[in-house]
């Protein structure tokens, strides 16, 4: 090897070697960075045209400097509801764009999402989470879950608030067999239509036979004014009977309507569960136990609830966006997506932990969590860098050696050339 093959590679392990020390100083810079992915060198000898059979070593070249996607970072829970990891192979779909186009989605793990003031699912650089959107049950509403275009920024803000209309009306009480007949007695429910507006309805019991009692209902006032009549009741009546033994014996429906409310709702179905005919787990007729036979009411409860204000979004492991309201409801309304490539580690990094696709990383597949190699979705819980600070410093003490070690070839050589020169003159 002659004396310019000396210098040659050792000008190429300088650079090699400086090119080895900036991703060791990359990813120590990027220890607690959120879904980093650790930045591997790989060198390849560089070997020049053979003389006599022999060939002349001329250095070291970098052949590529990638991220390590295949690399699982540990995942660490967090008191963020909407903080989300991902344990697999797979990507969030981003955009840093909200007009919800294919062209400006890209690629992240990072899932430090937060809602931000417009009520957007962002992450901490500034990437906007997409989804598809569900119908209430989490039924995905698009026809091709593997399009793009299928996919929306998650929005919150458009779930502005919730009510739910009251359905099943349990009564759990008992009618006094000591009771006259013609002796009358009146309860009364709340309900709520579907505006989330509170209403009463009233129940007359008219004791009219022995074991037979007729229900009259009166029909809703609104319950913040008891003197304004809010919508109308049908059936209107029904007759109850009981057995000999006090037990419920029969009636002539439990199925109710809610037509014409005046607050502008959709009409209501209503149910009355008055317990199982041949049982006492409901409706029964027992002597009242006070010296005056009255109603003695163990449970009258009614589902529905208020109009409610968005209180809060949660994720769940199945990736699934829900909507929490301060009346106690929850309604999903996106579901995230995975996507997958074959080649991950040929995506193109573009800033952060941002990545866009390309011919090197394959077609994207669009998976829900769970499917396949997209990984599972972990709620509250964050995927830390891949960085390892120890097995760094170790890459930095080799790397600052051959640094050394090279430079020290070439002070060695500048040497040897003055001394040639010396000789010559």
């Amino acid at each position: 090897m002659s004396l310019y093959a000396a210098l040659t590679s050792a000008v190429s392990a300088l650079q090699a070697q400086s090119t080895a020390l900036a991703a060791v100083s990359q990813n120590i810079a990027n220890a607690s960075t959120t879904a980093y992915k650790t930045t591997e060198v790989s060198f390849q000898s560089l070997v020049t045209g053979n003389t006599s059979s022999t060939k002349n070593a001329a250095g070291s070249v970098v052949t590529s400097v990638s991220q390590a996607m295949a690399l699982q970072g540990q995942i660490s829970t967090t008191d963020v509801e909407t903080n989300i990891a991902i344990d697999g192979g797979g990507f969030f779909v981003v955009s840093d764009a909200l007009d919800n186009t294919p062209s400006a989605y890209a690629y992240s793990r990072n899932g430090e999402f937060s809602t931000d003031a417009d009520g957007y699912l962002i992450n901490s650089e500034d990437m906007y989470l997409l989804g598809w959107q569900t119908d209430e049950d989490g039924t995905i509403l698009a026809t091709n879950n593997n399009d793009l275009n299928s996919l929306r920024i998650i929005d919150v803000s458009s779930i502005t608030g919730s009510a739910e209309a009251t359905s099943e009306v349990t009564f759990d009480l008992n009618l006094p067999a000591d009771a006259n007949v013609a002796d009358l007695y009146i309860t009364s429910f709340e309900i709520y239509d579907a505006l989330g507006v509170s209403h009463t309805i009233e129940q007359t019991w008219t004791k009219t036979a022995a074991n037979t009692w007729d229900m009259a209902l009166t029909d809703p006032y609104l319950t913040s004014d008891p003197a304004v009549t809010s919508g109308t009741i049908a059936p209107a009546a029904i007759v109850v009977t009981f057995d000999g033994t006090g037990k419920l014996a029969s009636y002539t429906t439990n199925a109710f309507a809610i037509t014409a409310f005046t607050t502008g709702s959709a009409d209501s179905a209503l149910t009355f569960d008055m317990g199982t005919i041949g049982d006492a787990d409901g409706l029964t007729q027992y002597s009242s136990s006070t010296s005056t036979p009255d109603v003695e009411i163990t449970l009258i409860d009614s589902d529905g609830v208020r109009y409610g204000q968005l209180s809060g979004v949660t994720i769940s492991g199945g990736g699934l966006v829900t909507a929490a309201f301060d009346n106690g409801l929850r309604q999903v309304i996106y579901q995230i997506s995975i996507a997958t490539f074959s080649n991950p580690e040929g995506l193109t990094h573009e800033d952060g932990t941002i990545y866009d696709e390309n011919e090197a990383a394959g077609n994207y597949n669009l998976q829900m969590p769970g499917e396949g190699n997209a990984g599972t979705i972990v709620p509250s819980a964050l995927e830390l860098s891949t960085t390892d600070t120890s097995t760094e410093f170790n890459k930095m003490i080799v790397a600052q050696q051959a640094y050394s070690s090279a430079a020290q070839v070439i002070s060695t050589v500048t040497d040897m050339y003055d001394t040639l020169i010396s000789s010559v003159r």
